[in-house]
């Protein structure tokens, strides 16, 4: 599914990208550099550039790269399908890492019109720098496979030189575009100080606008003749990446603005909310999944030697997720509508909404009614104060409606409405997460389920912790030499057993498959040696992977005199340094799913030894989050146990400090020691 906004299709340079993304984009500067064959002018920058020479800067700390000095936006709506906008930004690069800012690249496709591009550099000495359109490189979409092929949507890619600290480097240009919805939002806070953000908006005579506001107080626009407004933000705080923060979408401060055209307008879908959305996204759906008599012989051939209802959609969601190979080739209108399931299946091919679109015809011939649903794969970038933004989402999974009495264990992702019934939500593309499932990615997201009544906005459900989590189990023997022997089985479920899977998908030699044994036992010791390994339920997606191995690590206990100290949690860490920085949190914690981690340690201990002390238990319930470890001996063995579970994935700020301190009484409890002695 494609993510491009509504009202101008595709992302306009200074909408919110994550870190990696800019990190890329400046690696792709320096090979696009090469390709610009004539060098950057020695002309004149403009005088709205030249006005912000000696303006104040906003707030900043010494470690900002750059801030951004100057954002205006002036869309003029003509017409339901011509929509035309002049975009400037200019930035101030205060350190190295600024230089990333002058790396601009504009999408466009072929009913969005791009001219008039231009980029200038002010530098603290000399003469100014230009660039100008015809320097600019048009190249395939950065980074994507197969994106040589593509001639529909493309980008242009300009380098504005000399960015060097002191630099103001700048540019503008204007872009034309035939919407599918009338719609923009307009992103004015970023991850870098903002001085001052302008946005307008011209309307024809008799057309109305709403705007709606989301994690900023809202300003009042100021009306100008001929139907047009504007607004204006100064001094807008930076929002720095965190690591595990909600995604920039949710969060930054931006204004989403509905145009609402008269009655009787031809030209782009008036939506103005979910329910809109839906009944528009029907239109596209209409008559998409009619099977062809090649589905129809192939479902009848796939089902014929079962009769049970579960087992005939188990066997249609196994073929869809193994022999339908995901490509996604999203031009126009295909960003958003299906190809025909009868093409697909033929093809055997498809993006995510296409796979969707094929099992839902393809569960149609077994009497199973479903519906497509659109989601963000980044929870939190669809919240319920959003108004209905289709260009939201950037995924698309199915709700498959349970037949009455159908209740089974294995079916963990139900959502039930009211008047539908039991939905159980599935990711036909996902072929690492069993039938039932949901990968945690998608779990606890807001998603727009899709049915013939139009489209309402839903909660996904959350899976228990423990559908996803490891189960360390290990039965050990210390000799009096403090060497640590014996055998380990390391069961992997849900999320976990997905990452294994899709590891060893990439891997080349049987030998790479212990490297995650390699990794877990190089963590907790300074010398190891493997003496076997296995791996089981490799391929069987409807099972964990479980490891089996054994290992030997030396000098594991330590002397001190007569006495050994041995640490208890053998293998694997819980605790994390997320939190361990210099600079207070300022946002959220979000995790990536549910997770329920079991260790079970049983250390027999030296012949003539005996345990003389032993860590104190570990007992802590946070709500979202809990922790229990306890060391204790049995004869001559030393048991150690502990569960760590994240049962919400959502932290606020204000319990941060709460899962700091967790992670530190964990990294505590990982390191304590054991005392054993000569026994008597």
């Amino acid at each position: 599914m494609n993510s491009r906004l509504l009202f101008l299709r595709l992302p306009r340079p200074g909408r919110p990208v994550s870190a990696a993304a800019r990190a890329l984009w400046a690696a792709a500067g320096a090979v696009f550099a090469l390709l610009l064959v004539r060098p950057a002018s020695a002309a004149e920058a403009p005088g709205w550039m030249h006005a912000l020479v000696n303006v104040p800067l906003p707030a900043h700390d010494e470690k900002t790269d750059a801030v951004l000095l100057y954002s205006e936006e002036n869309v003029t709506v003509r017409s339901a399908d011509k929509i035309k906008t002049v975009v400037r930004r200019a930035y101030k690069i205060l350190r190295p890492g600024g230089r990333s800012y002058a790396s601009v690249r504009v999408d466009f496709d072929t009913q969005t019109h791009i001219s008039n591009l231009h980029g200038w550099c002010i530098p603290p000495q000399g003469k100014d720098y230009e660039v100008k359109e015809k320097d600019a490189v048009e190249v395939a979409l950065y980074a994507i496979t197969g994106s040589d092929l593509i001639s529909d949507v493309r980008q242009k890619f300009m380098l504005i030189p000399a960015a060097d600290p002191g630099s103001i480097i700048g540019y503008e240009y204007e872009q034309e575009d035939r919407p599918y919805f009338l719609q923009d939002i307009w992103y004015f806070q970023s991850e870098i100080p903002v001085r001052e953000a302008t946005y307008s908006l011209q309307l024809p005579a008799g057309w109305e606008f709403k705007a709606t506001w989301l994690n900023a107080p809202e300003i009042a626009p100021v009306s100008q003749p001929g139907n047009q407004w504007s607004w204006t933000i100064k001094d807008v705080k930076a929002l720095p990446a965190e690591d595990s923060m909600p995604p920039w979408r949710g969060i930054l401060g931006q204004m989403i603005v509905n145009v609402i055209a008269p009655p009787g307008t031809d030209g782009a879908a008036k939506l103005s909310d979910w329910n809109s959305i839906g009944n528009w996204y029907n239109g596209l759906l209409r008559g998409r999944s009619d099977p062809s008599p090649a589905i129809q012989q192939k479902v009848a051939e796939l089902t014929a030697s079962l009769s049970a209802p579960l087992d005939k959609m188990r066997a249609l969601a196994a073929f869809v997720q193994r022999n339908i190979r995901y490509v996604a080739i999203e031009l126009g209108i295909g960003g958003f509508q299906p190809h025909l399931a009868a093409d697909v299946f033929t093809n055997r091919y498809g993006d995510c909404k296409d796979k969707v679109n094929l099992m839902r015809s393809m569960l149609g011939q077994i009497g199973v009614t479903s519906y497509l649903v659109a989601i963000n794969t980044e929870r939190g970038s669809v919240t319920p104060a959003m108004p209905g933004r289709m260009g939201a989402f950037d995924h698309a999974i199915v709700a498959i409606r349970l037949p009455d009495g159908l209740n089974d264990s294995s079916l963990a992702a139900v959502w039930t409405d009211p008047k539908l019934g039991r939905l159980l939500l599935f990711d036909p593309t996902d072929d690492l997460t069993p039938f039932g499932h949901l990968s945690g990615a998608l779990q606890a997201s807001y998603a727009l389920l899709v049915t013939p009544g139009g489209g309402q906005l839903i909660e996904t459900p959350q899976l228990a912790p423990s559908s996803s989590g490891i189960e360390r189990s290990a039965h050990l023997t210390l000799n009096s030499q403090g060497t640590l022997s014996g055998q380990v089985r390391d069961v992997r479920l849900g999320d976990f057993a997905a990452s294994q899977r899709g590891y060893f998908r990439n891997t080349e030699h049987a030998a790479d498959r212990i490297k995650p044994i390699e990794s877990l036992l190089s963590h907790s010791f300074s010398t190891f040696r493997i003496n076997n390994a296995d791996v089981v339920h490799l391929d069987a997606i409807n099972f964990p992977v479980q490891f089996d191995y054994s290992f030997t690590a030396d000098d594991y206990a330590k002397r001190a005199g007569n006495l050994l100290l041995v640490r208890p949690r053998v293998l694997g860490t819980k605790s994390s340094g997320l939190l361990e920085t210099r600079d207070p949190r300022r946002q959220a914690v979000v995790f990536d799913g549910p997770e329920r981690d079991v260790d079970t340690f049983e250390i027999t201990l030296p012949p003539g030894y005996v345990v003389d002390d032993i860590p104190p238990a570990v007992d802590i319930d946070l709500g979202f989050a809990s922790y229990h470890s306890k060391s204790e001996a049995k004869g001559n063995t030393l048991i150690y146990t502990r569960t760590f579970e994240i049962k919400d994935l959502f932290v606020p700020l204000s319990k941060v400090n709460e899962l700091r301190n967790l992670y530190r009484v964990i990294s505590s409890d990982e390191r304590n020691d054991a005392v054993i002695r000569p026994g008597p």
